[in-house]
């Protein structure tokens, strides 16, 4: 069993996101050690970006807090390696397609394998232009995330056939963000995933509390949060890890219930 299918193992799973280096890359290694002392079965680690087309406002202020404090890509190649000397969680890096093109994406997908890396998600990139980045994925054997959202329709069963590792399955339209009221359309999104591939499928954007999480956990193996885990991050800085590693405890608590 590889680490991603580890994260799906243990019932529900439950997939926190951070931004790397916000408020210091030596913050996020204790995040990232913490949040799965805590419950999390995967953590979704962002390369920040100055122009993150899929993202709110709390994740954008975060990238450009982690970028003002000039953290790179190496960097979080380097607290990877850190990470893996001593935790085995399993770790998807998101990142957008231009980062990835000018570090160079043989280069990139090598130091991701390198640095324990096991699955990139790249949201700019859609399922027909995948092979811009698949071929360095598997020569690294790198697993390449596909998203689905509402508006991808008939596109859902193409995008299921050819998925690897979970599918990630956009909420709701528009940008990541906390939201009172998700809809449903992720629960028919999932059954015609699953109607083509018994494969794990992860909802994310909007969700924020254990009341929300517990009730789209009916419809999906895994719930992604980010702008909540963020938020508290911006909110607490340098003092953050153990309200994260609460809130983690607390949503884990509420999805395996």
């Amino acid at each position: 069993m590889n680490r991603l299918e580890q994260a799906f193992s243990r019932g529900k799973a439950f997939i926190p996101f951070i931004t790397a280096g916000d408020p210091s890359i030596d913050v996020t290694e204790r995040l990232i050690y913490r949040m799965y002392e805590a419950g999390a079965d995967l953590v979704e680690v962002g390369i920040p970006f100055s122009d993150p087309v899929a993202e709110g406002p709390v994740i954008q202020a975060a990238d450009e807090r982690a970028l003002a404090g000039g953290v790179t890509a190496d960097d979080v190649f380097a607290m990877m390696r850190r990470v893996r000397s001593s935790c085995d969680v399993p770790v998807a890096l998101m990142t957008y397609v231009n980062p990835v093109v000018t570090y160079g994406t043989d280069r990139f997908m090598m130091n991701c394998r390198e640095s324990g890396i096991d699955a990139v998600i790249v949201p700019d990139v859609p399922f027909e232009e995948r092979d811009e980045l698949l071929p360095y994925c598997r020569k690294h054997g790198i697993t390449l995330i596909p998203m689905i959202a509402p508006t991808s329709g008939e596109r859902i069963r193409m995008i299921a056939a050819e998925a690897e590792g979970f599918v990630y399955c956009v909420s709701s339209l528009g940008v990541t963000g906390m939201r009172e009221k998700i809809g449903h359309e992720a629960g028919e999104m999932i059954k015609a995933v699953k109607a083509v591939k018994d494969i794990p499928c992860a909802i994310g954007f909007g969700i924020s509390t254990p009341g929300q999480a517990a009730e789209l956990s009916a419809y999906c193996d895994g719930i992604i949060v980010g702008s909540a885990v963020v938020k508290i991050v911006e909110e607490h800085g340098e003092n953050c890890v153990g309200h994260v590693a609460e809130y983690v405890r607390r949503m884990k608590e509420a999805i395996s219930g």
